[in-house]
């Protein structure tokens, strides 16, 4: 029968265990890739949690607009930090930009276990929602969804209130307010678009409302307007852009040499126009973005998020 040493190999194994596990004498190493390996790599968890600021991006004379929003976003919420995430995807070929999957995936990598995302969309339609369903769902994080702009009607209120320091008041003036839209009809969102033709032509005697795509459709908002101006001849138009950035819609769209909300105002004698901002030697369409209330709008938004993340 063959003795065993118990003790001696009691005293071996003990002693491997006091030795620090990185490295041993003997050559015993903890394997990188094991349990412990990488426990021991994750970054330190953060207790604040990360700001992820979802936007559908500019390639050009948008980002003079974008810079204002992160400034103020900068500022206001300095003791977090903040990430960027863009949900075009020719935006992000472009300029190498990362995607929401991206973001997310480095927040967690960073050490986060909370974020917030606040998307800057002005109305929760069908990009709000992928937005949405890609954050909840993110394995590692918990995460809250921001509201967007007009998310609630008080908000569109407040929005309008904004806006309304632009609206023409003279005689024979009236203003158009050219929000987005969608080309999905069943997009629940279409509601609200509907929702705010209705409550404009009710608190005001010469706004309309139409969309870019889809309702309330500018073929037929401009047949109101012709009916309208037989009525009391209209001399003037102001077309206002209730979009966060006015880029090439409003370019082209409504301010265009063909085809255009313009030229179709014009055809009925109409002078119009639509406002402008100039921010360092440039002018531009004065998008959502360019009104520094409807910034801090979003950044009510946030905080209102923030505040809800306290409790989980």
């Amino acid at each position: 029968m063959v003795k065993i040493n118990s003790s001696a190999g009691e005293n071996r194994w003990q002693s491997l265990l006091a030795t620090p596990p990185a490295i041993h004498k003997k050559g015993y190493y903890m394997h990188q890739h094991g349990y412990i390996g990488r426990k021991m790599r994750l970054p330190k968890l953060q207790d604040k949690p990360a700001i992820i600021v979802a936007a559908f991006g500019s390639s050009s004379r948008g980002q003079a607009a974008m810079d204002a929003v992160e400034a103020q976003l900068t500022e206001t919420f300095a003791d977090y930090q903040i990430y960027w995430a863009y949900t075009s995807e020719i935006i992000r070929r472009k300029r190498g930009l990362p995607s929401l999957l991206e973001t997310l995936a480095k927040v967690e990598s960073d050490g986060y276990r909370k974020a917030v995302v606040q998307p800057l969309h002005v109305f929760p339609g069908t990009e709000y929602q992928q937005v949405k369903e890609t954050s909840l769902y993110f394995p590692g994080l918990r995460v809250v969804m921001g509201e967007t702009l007009c998310h609630r009607w008080d908000f569109i209120e407040d929005v309008l209130a904004e806006v309304s320091g632009d609206f023409l008041t003279g005689a024979g003036e009236i203003n158009l307010l050219a929000l987005h839209g969608t080309p999905l009809a069943a997009d629940p969102v279409n509601m609200v678009y509907m929702g705010i033709g209705h409550l404009v032509s009710g608190m005001y005697d010469n706004v309309y409302a139409a969309t870019v795509e889809g309702i309330p459709h500018i073929e037929s908002i401009a047949s109101q307007i012709r009916k309208d101006h037989a009525r009391t001849p209209f001399s003037r138009i102001r077309l206002i852009p209730v979009m966060l950035l006015a880029g090439i819609h409003v370019e082209d769209d409504l301010m265009g040499e063909k085809g255009s909300w313009r030229t179709r105002f014009e055809a009925m004698g109409m002078e119009v126009d639509c406002p402008t901002i100039t921010c360092g030697t440039q002018e531009y369409f004065k998008g959502l973005a360019f009104r520094k209330e409807c910034i801090q709008f979003f950044c009510q938004r946030l905080q209102r998020a923030l505040d809800i993340m306290k409790h989980y």
